[in-house]
């Protein structure tokens, strides 16, 4: 059996083996001209989006602060901001708004007035996992906590929870059976609750639906509706497989490809471990697994 610090270094590594694999299919002609320039480091590793670096700033932020402060957290979102990294256009505007002063309750509010129900707080929802894996109420409380700062929106909220549990449930090896039922009590929004029963239906008849289907079904898209489902059940249905199959099939699907394979790279990771991922050369792997450790430290000292 996989043992628990190899799954806390495959879950932060398979979320930025999942963005930075993805983020070359990301977007028009356009973006992914503009990510053939920018998308690799001197050295020839491939660079990762908002996805992994919001992620690691909620590592950095609660192993500095012992918990999670929503105003350290969402300075340290505004401070790790840059193009480069492809933030959506929304957290850009919250998060330039911060960095120059403004409270981020009143930042939010000011670009999405009934808070933004994309799925930028799921992409980063792994991370809380590795924290409190153990407890699925405070697993629940903290993730919430943390989306708040820049999605709001119940659905968004929804999405990350979804996100954050079925991670601590594979991080204890529990079944793709268990998982869903984990997640299907803690759904608390229609929106996520139509796509989640599409996922758990095949899952339990064992359907294999070719990608147009799971995408006309499922989604593929930047809210927490149309992409965290989708990733979950991607996960799933990979779960047993290789890495690189559940990716070819997330680029196959198109749409927000850097998110969806982050968190379904990450729930793989949870489940498999970092042994099980492939030879990849990702920017600042050795960081993002040192970071994986140091949670794993934290965590069971």
């Amino acid at each position: 059996m996989i043992n628990l610090k190899d799954k806390y270094t495959g879950c932060l590594l398979g979320l930025a083996y999942g963005d930075a694999m993805g983020a070359p299919y990301e977007g028009g002609m356009i973006e992914r001209l503009v990510w053939r320039f920018i998308g690799k480091t001197a050295d020839g590793c491939r660079r990762w989006t908002d996805d992994t670096q919001m992620s690691l700033d909620i590592a950095e932020s609660m192993l500095a602060k012992g918990a999670l402060f929503q105003d350290d957290l969402a300075q340290r979102f505004a401070e790790s901001y840059d193009w480069k990294r492809v933030y959506g256009p929304g957290a850009a505007k919250i998060l330039k708004l911060i960095r120059r002063g403004c409270s981020w309750r009143d930042a939010m509010h000011s670009v999405y007035r009934d808070g933004s129900f994309g799925n930028g707080a799921a992409m980063r929802a792994p991370v809380l996992a590795l924290f409190f894996y153990d407890s699925l109420d405070k697993l629940v409380v903290n993730t919430r906590a943390a989306s708040e700062i820049t999605h709001s929106h119940p659905v968004g909220i929804d999405g990350a929870v979804l996100i954050a549990l079925a991670t601590s449930q594979l991080l204890i090896n529990r079944s793709k059976e268990e998982v869903c039922e984990v997640v299907v009590a803690h759904c608390q929004t229609e929106e996520m609750r139509k796509p989640l029963q599409v996922a758990v239906n095949w899952l339990q008849q064992n359907n294999r639906p070719v990608v147009s289907v799971v995408v006309a079904q499922l989604g593929n898209g930047i809210t927490a509706q149309k992409s965290c489902v989708t990733a979950l059940y991607i996960a799933l249905r990979f779960i047993d497989s290789g890495f690189l199959d559940m990716m070819n099939f997330i680029i196959d699907a198109g749409g927000d490809v850097d998110t969806i394979g982050a968190m379904a790279g990450s729930l793989w990771g949870a489940f498999n471990g970092s042994s099980g991922l492939p030879e990849f050369k990702i920017e600042d792997g050795a960081r993002i697994e040192e970071t994986a450790l140091r949670i794993y430290s934290a965590v069971r000292c």
